[in-house]
């Protein structure tokens, strides 16, 4: 599946994200967008993010958005060129302190409708309980380290063989107007 990444739905996925849960820390909010990308691709035949999500032994995480907070945070190989640091900060080496609220306008209602319904089926489970969650067929079919196809996420977001038929079909039209 050709998926597009798009930073500024990412950015503002994490802040929506992040000024809507109780514990901001990475994990947390990593498996919340996880669950909300994966139901939105479901819902409409694409990610609201397009990160590509690393088979970690905690579970999938966005490695762009890991990146983005990396560099934020001071240990990334990148400086800051882009500002991120006026939109969030990082505390304590792993929590997320959002400096803003995210740009609605960025992202669409069924976006911030997936990212709702994920807050709140997931922001209240413990550590364990979203990494059990988030350790599903997608993740467990992936080689630690290694990135988890979009085919495998949407199988496990419950798409059968014709709908990711047509994903993909409206991924490689959309691909190819862009």
């Amino acid at each position: 599946m050709n998926v597009q990444f798009d930073k500024v739905k990412t950015l503002n996925a994490l802040l929506f994200v992040a000024n809507r849960v109780q514990r901001k820390d990475f994990h947390k909010i990593f498996k919340v967008i996880y669950f909300a990308d994966r139901q939105h691709l479901a819902d409409w035949g694409r990610p609201i993010t397009g990160d590509t999500y690393i088979a970690m032994d905690a579970g999938p995480v966005p490695s762009r958005l890991y990146d983005m907070l990396k560099i934020v945070r001071g240990d990334s190989y990148l400086p800051d060129t882009e500002g991120l640091g006026r939109y969030f900060q990082v505390e304590n080496w792993m929590y997320v302190r959002p400096l803003v609220d995210a740009d609605l306008n960025s992202l669409s209602a069924n976006e911030q409708e997936a990212l709702s319904d994920s807050i709140e089926k997931y922001a209240s489970l413990s550590y364990g309980e979203i990494k059990e969650k988030s350790h599903d067929v997608a993740w467990r079919s992936t080689a630690r380290d290694f990135s988890i196809s979009w085919d495998s996420i949407a199988r496990e977001a419950g798409l059968d063989a014709d709908e990711l038929e047509c994903v993909n079909e409206y991924a490689k039209m959309t691909a190819a107007l862009s």
